[in-house]
């Protein structure tokens, strides 16, 4: 295996800390594709969550069959979630359905978390739960620096701007209010657009954490 995993099998083990109530933990659903360059770079960045106590696990979900990312898993000390059909939206209520924590939270694969997104997290949580409203969250999109601006690009630029985020803002939801409004649907195209709309601009938070896509 690739050295790249020897930090990462070392501290993606998901122990409860001290001081990291329970209501904050987290499951981490990560639809793969079968790609092992960009499981990896989200992986990375979610180390000083696992470290921190927040993260009680990541599932890595993928549909291909390759034995790639269940290698991943193994080295990394994640989950492996194995489902049938090839859509993104199978891939997401695959691992909603396996994960054990209060609280899911839905990255893309390639996925980077900048610095602070712990914090904000665990106070996003804890306003929640003294509200008593249901609410759910997604990151601030900002595109890599290292990456070409294509066409399809400002596309999307574009529709952040028109229509809300994107399922490539990741999202954080409780699991409770996650299967109230009928979680993603697993057979319907544009699945996670689907869920964003469902959760409406009322019940939804932007954070100031940034997620930056790698690959």
């Amino acid at each position: 295996m690739p050295r790249v995993y020897d930090n990462i099998i070392n501290k993606l083990r998901f122990s409860r800390s001290a001081d990291i109530e329970a209501s904050i933990m987290l499951s981490v659903i990560i639809p793969t594709e079968g790609v092992e360059q960009t499981a990896v770079a989200t992986l990375a960045a979610l180390v000083p969550g696992a470290a921190a106590g927040v993260i009680k696990e990541v599932l890595l979900v993928d549909g291909t069959r390759n034995g790639v990312i269940e290698r991943v898993a193994d080295v990394a000390g994640c989950r492996f979630v194995g489902f049938e059909g090839s859509s993104q939206g199978a891939a997401l209520a695959a691992g909603a359905l396996q994960a054990r924590a209060p609280w899911l939270m839905f990255l893309p694969a390639g996925a980077v978390l900048e610095t602070g997104w712990i914090e904000e997290t665990s106070q996003f949580i804890q306003a929640v739960a003294t509200s008593g409203r249901d609410r759910a969250a997604v990151f601030r999109y900002a595109r890599s620096p290292y990456a070409d601006t294509g066409f399809r690009d400002m596309l999307r630029g574009v529709a952040r701007k028109l229509v809300g985020p994107l399922g490539d803002q990741g999202l954080l939801i409780a699991r409770e209010h996650y299967d109230r409004i009928g979680g993603y649907p697993p057979q319907a195209r544009r699945s996670e657009a689907q869920l964003l709309r469902r959760l409406g601009r009322s019940s939804r938070t932007m954070l100031r954490s940034r997620i930056v896509m790698v690959g």
